[in-house]
């Protein structure tokens, strides 16, 4: 378990292939496809974060399904909700998706 003044921040939270029901925390325009944990570190860093990396760890909605997705975890300094827009803008600026 990490410590109270950590925020715990998944890939899932990001994956626009996901519902809010599986694990998905920003709105679908703010999600990209397939995000990964190198992608998460990346856009984290871009954001001004400094994360601690965990990548063995699995999310536990989800822990039976998949192999280790990875974590990272963040200095809480404000809502997470306002982390996570930031990560998502930074992730969705260098890894947007596709359309063609």
């Amino acid at each position: 378990m990490p410590e109270k003044d950590k925020l715990v921040i998944w890939p899932v939270y990001f994956d626009a292939a996901r519902s809010r029901s599986e694990g998905r925390m920003v709105s679908r325009q703010d999600a990209v496809n397939e995000p990964n944990l190198d992608m998460l570190i990346t856009a984290s860093l871009k954001a001004g974060f400094k994360p601690e990396i965990e990548r063995e760890k699995r999310h536990p909605r989800t822990w039976h399904l998949e192999e280790s997705t990875g974590r990272i975890l963040l200095d809480k300094k404000g809502s997470k909700s306002a982390v996570l827009k930031r990560i998502a803008s930074s992730m969705k600026a260098k890894y947007k998706k596709k359309s063609h």
